[in-house]
């Protein structure tokens, strides 16, 4: 007997292979057959004629660290289709805690309503099982959250024995399930790593197969040490290697992406183990404060605002040898805008140049420095956008086939305007699916869902998921192609796309008939 038949549907089996027609059977959490089952009993009976059948789709980049935690339901994933997340990215996670608590205030989503009870990673990855989730979740270790841990966050060069300090806790945390390593060269206090740290820290990867995931230093001006630092410390390191949303960003000389890409190219000939990843929008996200210089977070957030006081800090917080975003130095203020603010929530989807005009700011840069201080506590919490890709590289990126396509975003639960990171949170994937897949036409459906399914759950080293196929979990997306769409927009970013019908998470129904239900049957997956 079978719990479930999904039957009539067009599978796409996230392999790659062309759409077949099928029937799907599940019994329990597993897909227990694939094929035509309409003389098999079932209990239920689910009707896919003219609709697709895919594995549910994996997001290999989220910071969704708290607010799973917080939220575990992850309505904003499950009503596009999405089975699985991986938090503990760019460098930030939730564990392991060191010499210090002060970091949850530089934790990229912290969320002041969730106690801190744990220290490491087993304790994070316990507390994260308890949460009531919605999808499946599995965790990097971030680079910053160890230098916080051993060396307090202190912006300089770790020393020999902080280095081998940090290495110890990496591979307790991966012994403890941790799914891989992150970094994130452009934000304090992993800015001021060493390539030589990276490596030594990368090696404590490589020696368990873990996937080491990176943000790399620069992807504008200096894109190619930046891109050359981290295929440098792969190979060295003998790890495999995740490029995070690898597009180069505004500022970046025209051949760039396609130099990229060839360099990607050159170091798998060589035998490294690399491949990358892309956001399907033209605009980033980050912390405001990612704009000031490496030293002005010298002492912690607390320094940090008073210094925001100094007329004289400020002035000197004016010059920053790397911008995170070549957008500022360039004065592109209707480029940018304000995504999330705490304390001026009326900001939110406002240009800095018509917050400039509303507050009669001639000084944009002083702006900001104002809007960092009001934030005060919550300073961490103010975040932008910018139109950093061009739309040619982002389809330069996806032609190559090793590219998987990412959120970057926190999941949300309800129109939480507040908590939402990235235009892209609600809707990235039927974005990807419409946009690109569709109406461009870069690849056939059976590629696009593989980049979504096989590609991720693959480069993660999970052999169980992102396939339709007997004994596999039954993770499983149910859309209409030709009406998949998404409903989200930079000033709007909370709508929900249309077009997916049904969410199976372990073989329980977590989206029925386009709407969320109240299971949350995800799980915690550790390495």
């Amino acid at each position: 007997m079978l719990d479930l038949v999904i039957e009539n549907g067009r599978v796409a089996n996230g392999a790659g292979k062309p759409l077949f027609a099928a029937d799907v059977g599940v019994r329990g959490e597993k897909i227990a057959a694939v094929g035509n089952l309409k003389k098999a009993a079932a209990r239920e009976r689910l009707d896919a004629s003219g609709l697709v059948v895919s594995p549910g789709f994996i997001d290999i980049h989220t910071h969704s660290d708290f607010s799973l935690l917080a939220r575990g339901g992850a309505e904003s994933q499950a009503l596009q289709g999405v089975t699985f997340e991986v938090v503990g990215n760019c460098g930030h996670s939730c564990a392991p805690i060191g010499k210090t608590r002060s970091p949850k205030k530089l934790t990229l989503g912290y969320e002041s309503s969730i106690k801190i009870d744990w220290a490491t990673f087993d304790g994070y990855l316990s507390r994260l099982e308890k949460a009531g989730l919605g999808v499946n979740v599995a965790s990097f270790v971030g680079h910053c959250t160890l230098r916080h841990a051993v060396m307090r966050g202190e912006p300089r060069p770790a020393t020999d024995d902080e280095t081998a300090a940090m290495q110890k806790l990496l591979e307790e945390s991966l012994e403890q399930g941790a799914i891989g390593f992150s970094t994130g060269l452009e934000y304090n206090p992993g800015k001021a790593a060493r390539s030589e740290e990276v490596a030594e820290l990368c090696k404590a990867a490589g020696r368990r197969g873990a996937l080491y995931a990176t943000h790399v230093r620069n992807r504008d001006l200096f894109y190619e040490a930046g891109f050359g630092e981290a295929l440098a410390c792969a190979r060295t390191a003998g790890a495999r290697l995740q490029i995070s949303h690898i597009v180069t960003k505004f500022g970046a000389p025209r051949h760039a992406m396609e130099h990229t890409v060839e360099m990607v190219d050159w170091s798998k000939r060589e035998g490294l183990d690399v491949a990358f990843d892309m956001i399907p929008h033209n605009w980033s996200p980050t912390w405001v404060a990612a704009m000031l210089p490496i030293w002005a977070f010298e002492g912690g957030l607390g320094k940090l605002l008073k210094r925001l006081k100094n007329r004289k800090e400020r002035e000197k917080m004016r010059y920053n040898p790397m911008p995170i975003w070549q957008l500022v130095p360039s004065c592109r203020w209707r480029d940018i805008l304000i995504f999330n603010s705490p304390r001026n929530p009326g900001l939110a989807g406002m240009t800095l140049a018509e917050i400039a005009r509303k507050r009669r700011k001639r000084d944009v840069t002083d702006m900001l420095f104002d809007l960092m201080l009001e934030e005060g506590e919550t300073l961490m919490d103010l975040t932008w956008i910018g139109r950093n890709f061009a739309e040619a590289d982002n389809k330069t990126a996806l032609m190559e086939s090793e590219c998987a396509v990412i959120s970057d975003g926190v999941t949300v639960t309800g129109d939480d305007r507040g908590k939402i990171l990235s235009p892209s949170v609600c809707g990235w994937a039927a974005r990807f699916l419409q946009r690109y897949v569709r109406e461009m036409k870069l690849m056939p459906l059976e590629d696009g869902v593989y980049r979504l399914t096989g590609l991720p759950a693959a480069r993660l080293g999970i052999k169980n998921r992102g396939i339709i196929a007997k004994g596999k979990y039954a993770d499983i997306a149910v859309f209409s192609y030709e009406t998949l769409r998404d409903r989200s927009t930079v000033k709007n970013p909370g709508r929900h796309p249309v077009g997916i019908c049904h969410v199976l998470v372990n073989g329980k129904m977590a989206v029925r008939d386009g709407r969320r239900t109240k299971i949350n049957n995800g799980r915690v997956v550790r390495g």
